[in-house]
């Protein structure tokens, strides 16, 4: 039996759309952020020695990382779906989506966080990651132009950028950038997405 050891507010809510998606049984092992740094609990340290969420078992297969993870739940119970046949021009498009999402796509988002809470002192770096969000967004923007998902058919790919347009809406940042925020509409109600929800329990990243 797959165990999403998941964390609030975190990227593995989309391990658990992932699943809700493939319908694959599941077992869901909760832990909470501490209220006042945010951090991961110590307990997922027992899980895998970085103490971070995402991460599943398999039986005694420990996976972490996002796109890992999903690479893995594709392959090894997908059963051919949510994902192009491998070796097709699409599959090369939607691999790297799923690099994109977290060796790129995510690190202006994740320094506009952190220096925000430098106050004053992070200023200087602001407009630097200004123009990074705006370079990195655009390209999404500009991908999704005229299409329901990142692919000629919704994918894996989308279940793995989605944190990326999810974050992008928490900074109150979507209206400049109207194909992304479609697309986060769009796959925010898909009735797998809603379900992951109710198992995964509260998630400030959703819209109302």
């Amino acid at each position: 039996m797959i165990v999403v050891h998941h964390l609030n507010d975190s990227r593995s809510e989309r391990i658990l759309w992932l699943l809700e998606e493939l319908g694959v049984p599941y077992e869901v092992k909760r832990y909470a952020r501490d209220t006042t740094t945010r951090l991961a609990p110590p307990e997922l340290e027992a899980i895998h020695p970085l103490g971070k969420s995402p991460v599943i078992t398999d039986g005694d297969r420990v996976v972490h990382e996002s796109g890992a993870i999903i690479d893995y739940l594709i392959r090894r119970h997908g059963g051919g779906r949510l994902a192009p046949a491998l070796g097709s021009e699409a599959y090369e498009t939607y691999n790297q989506w799923l690099h994109y999402a977290e060796g790129s796509a995510m690190l202006p988002l994740m320094l506009m966080l952190y220096v925000g809470r430098l106050g004053e002192a992070g200023a200087p770096l602001q407009p630097r990651i200004d123009s990074e969000i705006a370079n990195h967004m655009g390209y999404v923007d500009q991908a999704l132009a005229g299409r329901d998902w990142l692919l000629s058919e919704f994918s894996a790919a989308d279940v793995q950028m989605s944190f990326v347009g999810e974050v992008l809406g928490a900074f109150g940042r979507l209206d400049a950038y109207p194909a992304i925020g479609a697309w986060v509409n769009r796959f925010q109600a898909r009735p797998a997405y809603q379900s992951a929800l109710q198992k995964g329990g509260a998630y400030s990243f959703a819209r109302g």
